[in-house]
């Protein structure tokens, strides 16, 4: 009977997945989890701490100290260190004094490594002196270090207490930590004998016990950002933009804190504090006159933070600063103090900084941001097959489609099924003429099946990770019974990236990639359907204190592999569900199961604009939703809002229905072939974007105060964005809507990019959007398209290119155009073309922005200038000169759009047929 038992309780599992829907009490709450309602308890009562810095000095080029309590219950010391790094980045880190316990500490605590890029260290700035100073109406001294032009960082003495001052503007604090002294550390410990068993040593949630060898090590903290009106970023979560108060006078009762714990959380809901899939440890703050501060914690335990209302603190009695600020209360599990202040002072900055620290993104392949085509499940390489040729039958481009967990044998990845999938690479190579790519699923669970050569050799390694026995640990997820790979060990990780090489995972092809899911990772029957937190990686090291980067490590080496698989010159793609920070670095993330409802298409607008804040600017959520049905004008709406994600993929589960464009009507295919057709027509204006975020850190996707950060009436919208800093777009989130209220930033106009009208910068615009999405370029602005249509982005390779200028009050506009192979890394050598296009007094000039390079790396391009369109630009000029090829061309009005609604005739310059990579002038006359 036991073959048999296993059986059902696999069934029972995998069904269970089909069917649930948010479950609140399958998660914990604040109160169910010891560590948060203890800080929550403490941080009722503000100025408790009672540590002081002592033996202040110099060493390594950092200041250091030692934190002693007042208190005799100190287990060991506390060890300070503050670093100083080129562009105002200041970071703390505090620990544990291992060198003085008594009794010797028998463990320390977890430091996440592989998240901070080696170039980051090499910015520090090696302090000479230190300076002590007694500040403001503060009783007792300071020490005082310099921290970049206009800033000082500062180490308050009594009470304890970190904060940036901005000499500019008087000495005020910009971002602090312990201004409220409810800075707690719990000390690692061990039971001693004949200690009884308490919540000290084990934890019980839903049937499940956690054994805590070293009792409670959480730390919490106060972090106060001044002068904002607003917080954001702490991904991942279903909420506004701007982050709500939990906790204060006027806020709703029993409110949740802010989490982070990475989780599989089916059909989340939408305005919850709930932590999803992934977490980011990274706040920002804003305010009135444009300043932006951020604050970052590198840790990978749960994390849950209170952001506090205005009086959230009037009981205590104490008189703290009257400057006006956000107060917020961030609580870990366990871990140490690694935390970074950034000073802007824009929001640009802040992400600038942050993932000076954390990395750039990586460049994409051009494919990867075209239109991707996905479903749990296509059922087998017949369906593939008419998928793909409907999509030529119906003039409907796309470039990547997916399979989901089913293509594969009995769910062991790296392997296909024999019956639905004889000939993987057949398939593959048919999609690859038409310039296609396919994307396969690979889950961290490894099927615990002897005969699986995967699982055999995991085991006689000793590579799985071990529960709190010593076992390989036993979970189950979609195969059943399943071991998980440790993956905080470099080892491992380097031989899961052999796993992809064409050798290893058999009928796999140059032109297919790789999908992670389920990395959180997600355990099916274990707490809040995730690993055990007493579960051991690497040297001992508890889950707990690692959960939230495991899904980062995954998807480390899965891109890595890829890149082992290319002999290191071919792009990674690798799309991941689980998240940290340093994702960027690896591929894509989208925002997981979410449904077919109005609520998750609004809601996905904010997650997407949070991942871009925090440095992941690849981002997406599953168009038309995940689970449940959308009807087509639900569908419609998603398509013409996805079509600016920056990834864009289409996703559905297997209990939906068929949901391919052409499934729903002419009308609704015309719509959704329209939307996707801008999403290709403008795939040089993303490719250029995501260069930026590349070399800059820059999201693709902007929240509107990024681009206008003094105005106020942006501050709270987060139903448009920016897409760069040229494009708004207006999403549509009402069923039945025929007009659309656009707000407009700026004193300049904005232009519809399907008519070419012109409208108000600094008002709000009630516009008609029955058959579309409002979109604006903004005046001032060059936009480069590709207006041929082709069946993939392989094909518009060579295709010519059209330039969109709108022109601002001043009749100038400037744009950028990047290119390059779309898929190696030649561009590192210099391989690319980057242009500059500027436009003055009539005059359109290309100016050469690629570094002259010595490297024999090249890359030249066929493609010419088709078009060039002028958007606020009175009629007049007949002819335009071309040089220096002395040549005339025709000034004529056209169309805006070839395709599609078309409104007034725009001034167009005709066939100058110029080489985009060349130097050249085109004056109208």
């Amino acid at each position: 009977m036991k073959p048999l038992n296993s059986l059902l309780l696999s069934l029972l599992f995998l069904s269970s997945q089909t069917v649930l829907s948010f479950k609140r009490d399958e998660f914990r709450n604040c109160n169910q989890t010891p560590f948060c309602k203890r800080a929550r308890s403490r941080s009722r009562s503000p100025g408790g701490c009672t540590l002081t810095p002592h033996n202040i000095a110099i060493s390594n080029g950092d200041l250091t100290a030692t934190l002693l309590s007042k208190h005799e219950d100190q287990v060991r010391p506390l060890i300070l260190s503050l670093s100083v790094y080129h562009d105002g980045i200041l970071r703390l880190k505090i620990d544990e004094d291992y060198d003085h316990s008594d009794p010797p500490a028998s463990k320390t605590r977890f430091q996440v490594p592989d998240v901070i890029i080696p170039e980051f260290e090499s910015n520090k700035v090696w302090l000479q002196r230190l300076s002590t100073e007694t500040l403001n109406d503060e009783s007792s001294p300071s020490t005082v270090v310099y921290l970049s032009e206009g800033y000082d960082a500062v180490l308050r003495h009594e009470p304890f207490e970190v904060y940036i001052r901005d000499k500019q503007s008087g000495n005020q604090k910009l971002i602090s930590l312990n201004s409220h002294q409810l800075f707690d550390f719990e000390q690692l410990r061990v039971k001693k004998e004949g200690e009884e068993d308490s919540e000290t040593w084990e934890e019980r949630f839903r049937g499940h016990t956690d054994t805590r060898p070293y009792g409670p090590q959480s730390i919490s903290f106060d972090v106060s950002f001044y002068n904002a009106e607003f917080v954001s970023g702490i991904p991942e979560r279903a909420t506004s933009l701007a982050l709500k108060p939990t906790r204060g006078p006027g806020v709703e009762k029993g409110l949740e804190p802010y989490r982070l714990f990475n989780l599989d959380v089916f059909e989340y809901l939408s305005e919850s504090p709930f932590g999803l899939y992934g977490s980011i440890p990274l706040m920002i703050s804003h305010g009135k006159e444009g300043r932006s501060t951020g604050f970052f914690w590198l840790n990978a335990a749960e994390m849950q933070i209170d952001v506090l209302g205005d009086g959230w603190d009037a009981e205590s009695g104490i008189e703290w600063v009257k400057q006006k600020r956000i107060d917020t209360f961030w609580m870990s599990e366990a871990g140490i103090v690694d935390a970074f202040f950034f000073v802007g002072p824009g929001p640009k900055d802040i992400v600038r900084q942050y993932t000076s620290v954390t990395g750039r993104a990586s460049m994409p392949q051009m494919f990867s941001i075209a239109y991707h085509q996905s479903r749990w499940n296509y059922r087998d390489e017949e369906d593939v097959e008419n998928v793909d040729a409907k999509f030529d039958e119906h003039d409907i481009p796309y470039d990547v489609l997916w399979l989901d967990i089913d293509h594969t044998d009995g769910r062991r990845y790296f392997t296909w099924d024999s019956v639905l999938f004889p000939h993987p690479e057949e398939m593959q190579k048919k999609l690859a003429a038409k310039g296609r790519h396919m994307v396969t699923i690979v889950d961290p669970h490894i099927k615990r099946d002897d005969s699986f050569r995967l699982h055999k050799e995991a085991t006689e390694k000793g590579y799985y990770v071990k529960d709190a026995s010593g076992k390989d640990f036993d979970g189950w997820c979609w195969p059943g019974s399943s071991s998980y790979l440790d993956m905080v060990n470099p080892e491992i990780r380097s031989w899961w990236g052999d796993k992809f090489s064409y050798k290893n995972y058999v009928g796999s092809t140059p032109s297919l990639y790789i999908w992670n899911d389920m990395n959180e990772p997600s355990v099916f029957n274990g707490p809040e359907v995730s690993m055990p937190r007493d579960a051991l990686h690497l040297g001992g090291i508890e889950h707990r204190e690692m959960h939230n980067s495991y899904g980062y490590y995954f998807h480390m080496a899965t891109s890595d592999g890829l890149l082992k698989r290319g002999g290191g010159n071919d792009r990674p793609f690798v799309l991941s569900r689980a998240f940290f920070p340093g994702s960027q670095r690896y591929g894509s993330v989208w925002t997981g199961d979410n449904t077919a409802d109005w609520d998750h298409l609004r809601v996905s607008v904010p997650m997407i604009l949070t991942l871009g804040l925090t440095g992941i600017p690849f981002s997406g959520a599953d168009v038309g939703g995940y689970f449940g049905n959308p009807g087509p004008e639900l569908l419609v709406r998603w398509y013409q809002l996805g079509a600016f994600y920056p990834f864009f993929r289409g996703h559905a589960h297997q209990d939906t229905k068929r949901r391919e464009p052409w499934l729903f009507g002419e009308k609704n295919k015309r719509l959704i072939r329209e939307a996707i057709h801008v999403r290709y027509m403008l795939l040089p204006y993303f490719y250029t974007l995501f260069r930026d975020a590349n070399t800059t850190g820059l999201p693709v996707m902007r929240p509107l105060w990024m681009e206008f950060p003094s105005d106020e009436a942006t501050f709270s919208n987060d139903e448009a964005f920016m897409v760069g800093s040229s494009l708004l777009v207006q999403g549509i989130y009402t069923e039945g809507a025929k007009y659309a209220s656009v707000y407009l930033p700026g004193k300049e106009l904005w232009y519809d990019i399907r008519t070419g009208d012109a409208y108000k910068g600094g008002k709000t615009h009630k516009l008609e959007a029955a058959e579309s999405v409002p979109a604006f370029q903004r005046a001032g602005t060059i936009i480069p398209r590709k207006d041929r249509l082709r069946r993939s982005s392989t094909q518009m390779v060579n295709d010519p290119y059209t330039l969109v200028i709108a022109v601002n009050s001043s009749q100038a506009a400037e744009g950028e155009l990047y290119m390059d192979d779309g898929k190696s890394f030649e561009f590192l050598q210099g391989a690319y073309i980057h242009r500059r296009f500027v436009f003055a007094n009539g005059k359109l000039t290309t100016i050469n922005l690629a570094p002259s390079s010595s490297s024999k790396s090249q890359f030249s391009s066929k493609s010419i200038i088709e078009r060039i369109i002028l958007l606020g630009y009175a009629p007049g000029p007949k002819n335009a000169q071309i040089e220096p090829a002395n040549q005339k061309v025709e000034v004529e009005l056209g169309q805006l759009m070839l395709e599609g609604r078309h409104g007034s005739s725009v001034v167009t310059i005709r066939k100058p047929a110029v080489q985009v990579s060349d130097d050249w002038t085109i004056r109208l006359l």
